[in-house]
Formats: C-alpha cells, sequence, structure tokens
C-alpha cells in the first residue's frame, strides 16, 4: 500500500515545500457569495490586478490565493454579478468573504464578461460548457418545459437522441456513456413523458457544467461526458416564492432562511396536469380510471457552523404513473417509474490551503409494471440503486498549482428483471431474478499548473476498479440453451474483477493574450452499461454490470482545439478535433427478441470508432448575445457478430449538426429568443427486398444502419415580458410566449411499410411511409416571483 501511494505523497511533500524557494508568502482565501440569497458562487473569478495572476473558486465557492507580502488590489467577479475590488495588505494568512451583487441592467452598454480575462483562452478547459438557470430559461423550450438537457444539445458535439426527445449523445458514444450527476448523486433514468421532458426542474437548479473533450481525473466510470448539475442552496436573508404556470405543467419554489446568514432551505416542485384536465372526457368513456401524470420534489437544506464547516443536505424524488382501465375493472394496467436521490455533504477548511468535501449519496432508480386481468395478475420490476461514500481534496500550494486528491466507494444493486404472477390461489414466481451486486472504487489525482504565462498543463492519474459479488449463481448452458451446470457464489464473495489506471493531461500554449492551443489525451473505464434495444433511451431499458461475461468498456480519447478571444473578451471562439477508440461496446445479437432470461446471454461485443470536428463561436456581451455551434462527425462500429462483421454507422452517426442560438434584450419589459437547429437523418435499417414464402411476403434487411432518414431541422421563437410597475410589489410576473417548429416542418420520427391489396390476385402494393411527431406548437407561461 505505501509503496504503491508513496509516488504521491511525495509530490504533495514537494508541492508544499516550493513554496519556501520563492520567499515568504502568505495566503488570502475564504468563499465568495451572492449578496441577496447568501448562496456560494462556484466559478468565481479572483484577479490580482497589476499581476496578471489569479484564481477560480471551486464547486462550493471556496478559493485561496498564495502571494508574496505586500500590498494588493483584488478583483471579484462572476458572470451576471457587480466586480468587486478589494484592497488588502498581506503580511499573514487573511481569511476574506465577499459578496457580490446582480448585475442592474444597462439596455445597449456593452458589458465586458465577468471570468477572469483570457479566461477561455489561459485555461486548460476543454469542450467545457457552463450554463445558469437564467440563461437556460430563455431558450425557448417545447410547450413551455425549460429543459437543461435540452439546451445542452445546441452545443457542438453533443446531438440529439430525437424529436422532443431529452436523451443525448456526445462524440459518438452512447446515452449511457453520459455521467449525469445532481448534487453528486447520478440518475439513471433522466427523462419523463417517455423521453420527451427531463427530469430536472430548472427552478431548483443553480448552474450546470458539460465536459466532453478533457475529463479531470475526479470523475470516473463514463467514456463520453460528464454533466455535472447543482441545485440552488436556498436563500439564508429572506424568504421568497418563485414559480410558473404552463400548458401541461406547473411548478412552485419556496427558499429561505432557516436561521438568517447562517441556515437556509429550497423546496421546488413542479406537476403536469394532463390526467386533471382529460380526466372529465376519460370518465364517459369505458376507459374511466386511465392516465397519465409525472412529478418531481427537490428539497435541500444547508446550515454553516463556522467559517470551517458547512453541511447540506438535498434529496430529489420523481416519478411518472401510466394507469389504464376498462370500465368493470376486468383489465388494468400500472407502470410508474422513476428516480430517488439523497446527499449528505460536509464542507470542512483544514487551513488555508486545504478544502475537504465529503458526501455519502445515496440513488434509486425502479420502474414497475402491474396488469391484472379477470383473475390472473402479472408482476415486473427493474431497477439499479447505489450507496457511494466520496471525499475530495482541493489543495492550493499557492496560486499557479491547484492540486485535488480524493477517492470514492460505491455499493451497486442491479434488478435487470424480476417477475411474478398469480391466478387464483397459485402463485407463480419464475426462476428469472438475475440480480447482482458489485463494488466499484475509484482513486485520483491531479495538478492544474500554470509552469509560465505561456504553458499551463493539467495531469492527472485515476484508478478504478470493479468487483461483481456474490450472492450470484452462475449457470452453465448448452446450444439449446437448456441449464446443464451451476456455480454458486455466497454474500460478498468475488465473482469477476477488473481495474486499471486512466491517466489523463491536457495541455494549453498561449502566445498571446487572446489566443491558444490545447490538447488532451484522457483513458476511461465504464463497469456498468445500459440495455436498449431503441434509439432512444426508454423506462424500461435496464442498467447491467460488468460481469465474467460482459467485460467493461474503454476509451481513449485524443483533443486538440485553437482558441480564440475577440473584442475585449465579448466574443469567443473554438475549434476542436477529436478521435476516440472504444473498445467492448455491447449490442444485442441479431435477430434479438426481448425474454426473461438473464439478458447478458444474448449480448455481442465490438469496437467503435468516433472523430470529427468542432466549431464555436459564442457572443457574451452586450443587448445581442448567442453562439453558432457547427460538428461534422463520423462514428462507426465493428462487431464480429454483426453485419457479416463489416463496419457499419452508429445508430447515432450524424454527419452535419448545426445550432443557431440567439437572445435579444429590446428593454427593461421585453427579450427574444431564436434557436435554429439542422442535422443529418438518423441512420437506421430497412427491407431491400421483398419476397414470398408460401404466400406469406418476407423481408429482406439491407447492412445495419445503411438507410439515412431526412434532414432534420427546425426553428422555434419565443418572446419573454417583464411586466416592472412603477411602484414596487411583493409579486413580480412575467409570460412567456414560444412557437415550437414555426414552420411547421414534418421531421421524421421513424418509417414504417404499409401495406395494401391482396397476394393472391396480385394487388399486394408496399409503401414506405413517415411518421412525425410535432407540428407548429405554440405555447404561454406565466412566471412569477414573490
Amino acid at each position: 500500500m505505501s509503496q504503491r501511494y508513496g509516488p504521491i505523497l511525495l509530490f504533495l511533500v514537494l508541492l508544499s515545500a516550493s513554496k519556501g524557494a520563492v520567499g515568504q508568502q502568505f495566503t488570502v482565501s475564504g468563499f465568495v457569495k451572492d449578496s441577496s440569497s447568501g448562496e456560494s458562487l462556484p466559478g468565481a473569478t479572483i484577479q490580482v490586478l497589476h499581476a496578471g495572476s489569479g484564481v477560480h473558486t471551486n464547486n462550493y465557492g471556496f478559493y485561496s490565493l498564495t502571494l508574496p507580502a505586500g500590498n494588493y488590489i483584488l478583483l471579484y467577479s462572476f458572470i451576471g454579478y457587480e466586480a468587486r475590488a478589494v484592497a488588502l495588505s498581506l503580511k499573514e494568512n487573511i481569511t476574506q468573504h465577499v459578496e457580490l451583487s446582480l448585475r442592474t441592467y444597462q439596455a445597449r452598454e456593452i458589458v465586458v464578461t465577468d471570468k477572469k480575462k483570457e479566461a477561455y483562452v489561459k485555461s486548460t478547459d476543454m469542450g467545457r460548457m457552463e450554463l445558469s438557470s437564467e440563461q437556460v430559461k430563455k431558450i425557448p423550450a417545447l410547450l413551455g418545459e425549460v429543459d437543461v438537457l435540452k439546451a445542452l444539445q445546441l452545443i457542438p458535439g453533443v446531438q440529439s437522441a430525437g424529436e422532443g426527445n431529452s436523451g443525448f449523445y456526445v462524440r459518438g458514444g452512447g446515452a449511457d456513456q453520459n455521467l449525469i450527476l445532481l448534487d453528486e448523486a447520478p440518475v439513471y433514468n433522466t427523462g419523463h413523458l417517455f423521453g420527451f421532458f427531463s427530469v430536472f426542474n430548472a427552478d431548483a437548479i443553480r448552474n450546470t457544467i458539460l465536459i466532453k473533450g478533457g475529463m479531470p481525473a475526479s470523475y470516473g466510470g463514463r467514456l463520453s461526458s460528464v454533466v455535472d448539475i447543482s441545485m440552488k442552496e436556498g436563500n439564508n436573508k429572506h424568504f421568497e416564492a418563485e414559480g410558473g404556470i404552463g400548458l401541461i405543467a406547473s411548478r412552485l419554489s419556496i427558499q429561505g432562511p432557516l436561521k438568517k446568514n447562517k441556515s437556509s432551505f429550497i423546496i421546488s416542485g413542479r406537476r403536469t396536469y394532463i390526467d386533471l384536465i382529460t380526466k372529465p372526457f376519460v370518465n364517459h368513456t369505458s376507459y374511466k380510471g386511465s392516465g397519465y401524470y409525472f412529478y418531481d420534489l427537490n428539497a435541500k437544506v444547508n446550515y454553516i457552523f463556522s467559517d470551517k464547516d458547512r453541511l447540506y443536505l438535498s434529496g430529489y424524488m420523481g416519478e411518472d404513473k401510466f394507469s389504464f382501465s376498462n370500465e368493470d375493472h376486468s383489465f388494468d394496467v400500472k407502470i410508474p417509474w422513476g428516480n430517488t436521490t439523497a446527499t449528505l455533504r460536509w464542507n470542512h477548511v483544514f487551513s488555508t490551503k486545504l478544502f475537504a468535501n465529503t458526501s455519502l449519496v445515496y440513488n434509486d432508480y425502479t420502474f414497475r409494471f402491474k396488469a391484472l386481468q379477470d383473475n390472473f395478475s402479472v408482476r415486473l420490476h427493474s431497477g439499479i440503486s447505489d450507496i457511494n461514500l466520496k471525499t475530495d481534496f482541493d489543495y492550493y500550494p499557492y496560486n499557479r498549482h491547484h492540486v485535488k486528491f480524493g477517492g470514492d466507494y460505491i455499493y451497486h444493486t442491479f434488478t435487470p428483471s424480476t417477475v411474478s404472477g398469480r391466478q387464483d390461489s397459485t402463485i407463480f414466481s419464475p426462476d428469472n431474478a438475475f440480480r447482482k451486486y458489485a463494488h466499484e472504487v475509484g482513486l485520483y489525482v491531479m495538478d492544474d499548473w500554470e509552469i509560465s504565462p505561456h504553458l499551463q498543463v493539467n495531469v492527472g492519474l485515476r484508478f478504478s476498479g470493479f468487483m461483481q459479488i456474490g450472492p450470484y449463481t452462475r449457470y452453465t448452458e448448452d446450444a439449446a440453451g437448456n441449464k446443464t451446470d451451476s456455480v454458486v457464489y455466497g454474500r460478498w464473495q468475488r465473482v469477476a474483477s477488473y481495474g486499471g489506471l486512466e491517466p489523463r493531461i491536457i495541455v494549453r500554449w498561449s502566445w498571446n493574450d487572446n489566443s491558444s492551443l490545447k490538447a488532451a489525451v484522457t483513458r476511461n473505464y465504464q463497469f456498468i452499461h445500459l440495455v436498449s434495444n431503441a434509439a432512444t433511451t426508454l423506462p424500461t431499458d435496464v442498467w447491467v454490470p460488468s460481469t465474467y461475461l460482459v467485460k467493461p468498456q474503454e476509451s481513449w480519447q485524443y483533443t486538440a482545439g485553437y482558441y480564440r478571444n475577440f473584442q475585449e473578451d465579448a466574443w469567443e471562439a473554438s475549434a476542436e478535433v477529436y478521435y476516440k477508440n472504444m473498445r467492448h461496446q455491447i449490442e444485442y445479437r441479431e435477430g434479438y427478441t426481448p425474454t426473461l432470461a438473464d439478458p447478458e446471454q444474448d449480448f455481442v461485443f465490438g469496437q467503435g470508432q468516433a472523430y470529427g470536428l468542432e466549431l464555436f463561436v459564442n457572443k457574451k456581451a452586450g443587448a445581442f448575445t448567442g453562439w453558432i455551434g457547427y460538428t461534422l462527425s463520423w462514428s462507426w462500429r465493428i462487431f464480429p457478430d454483426l453485419n457479416n462483421g463489416q463496419r457499419y454507422p452508429a445508430k447515432y452517426d450524424r454527419r452535419h449538426d448545426l445550432s443557431v442560438v440567439g437572445n435579444y434584450s429590446l428593454n427593461k419589459q421585453w427579450s427574444f429568443s431564436g434557436v435554429f437547429i439542422y442535422g443529418t437523418g438518423n441512420a437506421t435499417t430497412m427491407p431491400e427486398i421483398f419476397y414470398f414464402i408460401e404466400r406469406t411476403l418476407v423481408q429482406g434487411y439491407g447492412p445495419i444502419d445503411s438507410y439515412r432518414l431526412g434532414a432534420y431541422h427546425r426553428l422555434d421563437l419565443s418572446a419573454i415580458y417583464t411586466h416592472t410597475p412603477k411602484k414596487p410589489r411583493r409579486i413580480r410576473g412575467s409570460w412567456t410566449f414560444s412557437v415550437y417548429n414555426v414552420y411547421n416542418r414534418k421531421n421524421p420520427y421513424f418509417i414504417y411499410l404499409d401495406q395494401q391489396g391482396s397476394i393472391v390476385n396480385g394487388t399486394l402494393k408496399v409503401t414506405a411511409k413517415q411518421v412525425s411527431l410535432f407540428p407548429v406548437l405554440p405555447s404561454v407561461t406565466y412566471n412569477f416571483k414573490l
């Protein structure tokens, strides 16, 4: 143990000792917060004026800056807030907490962005995008439902799963290759209404970070991307409420202090009322009692014990409920599915240079199906649940180094499928519960080191390990699928184990304040996998672990990019190229049909490749803001057991992907937004020939994903009117008017084959027909804040 981690400990000791080589130095540290709510501001900038150095706050608003003794002016700034300058005399270590005020509206004035100047160019961030909930709310939304995951689909390299769907694919990877976190808790199914809306209520979210390029060593377990979503902490200065009333759902959030400046809470809820609207009509039909609705509930509370200790407790609970029943209840179906998460976090400041966060996380995703017909009933249950303990340390030896290290442990419980039934007094409980258990561990260390004004590196190393454990029974089957032998593993006994090192390195070279080149190499392991037989993620999809049959997915990703700022950082532009090689990719075998058997018996394994070019131009300042993103990409799969071993495009392969986003603030009352999207049609498999066998029409399919649907394109527009009364009022309201698919484009959702005529008289005609989902859809939402 000591030999393995000796180099890491020596590395940290040398960093600590290095400060003595540059003379007497002292540290100023503290938290940066919102002056109106007391919430911490992660990613705020602390810049040393006239010295060309500075730092950013971590995910909890903490910063540490070490400088030689002397007099300084520190400039604290954050997007959307007024910058604040603080003069100090650094003769000893100082704790300096700073509160920033929201920027007041100025109609036409150009306001330079608030991040440290040239941060876009000078940082080691690659493929990283940060969106606040306020930015997301400006983007036109389907039926007025603001959706952070749909907003991320407007970023280069992030592709939509389909019309109106909140699922997404990043740089040629699968839907399961995205690690989606809500206050550090993984969310395994992110969709409501079978994926048309995400489970994230924008009123409860503070900010969202997407990382798709150089993934830091602090994240693990997925190949493609990280979406790190943080919930609001709650206002610790005064009570407030906000909400909205839309066409299909309403929401309400309440937050305020439990003890002023010490403790706060937030509770945020959302519910659809499709079932309530349709109930009067359904009650007069033979399907009385049928309906569908979903709800979300977010809650968070925190307490500041001292300048050194703070405790957070947050949770999420959301569920979709679908029911179908006839009039005499002789046939009833109930399908509930949903997520539950809980996170307990402790922040502790050990010193002016060392910050720690320790978290205990629980998450659970469950899908249930219950059906009753006369005297026969059947139940199906699948899901995944985790218990996770993790700790992360931020160490600031001096202002050109940010060292981060830590580890985590996860206990997984997988329930791919469990079926039971009853008929009269007879109970059926077949041997089909393939529940699996596993340990997952991760240890990492990384250093973001500015070697010189021209050169900066972020180097990290992560060890990831995974072990499937008992109780478990492994069966041996013959060619006909009959069980011939078995091996029984007891509780906690090892069934299969995997592990390896994941090096991560990002290098930034800049020759002036406005331009830089960046390159990254990252290796990733993924030990859990989403099994899907559809083009989009559905509630019926199941998560399975790596086992003695299923190897963990692996990838190497290589990224390089050019970054440029214009007009004093009012404009950002970048061009990135990437190549990703993936091993042990999983698909179902050819001709697979769902059964109650263990699904891993029907898997086949292969490799994947993805590569492309991403262009991004972003205007961040002024009355008119927005961005243009374009992606040229290829994504391939090679499976020896599929497509005759020949390479074929992945189902999420898309050659061209274009997004244009624009926001315009006319005055204090009116603002306007628009989004235009264009994408190459999705790949699919279609019949190439038809023939008859004993008067039965048989279809002969062509190569996998060899047919392209028509191109996808759409324009959405929205306008927000904010009521500003002459006299101050306790309630402030705004109206959001939006139009989805303005020019009524009939985008392809899928194609089916329609048969007309008769085989007997030779008049049979087969026609391919396209199904489209959403025509032009106007919507209106009323939002209020108390």
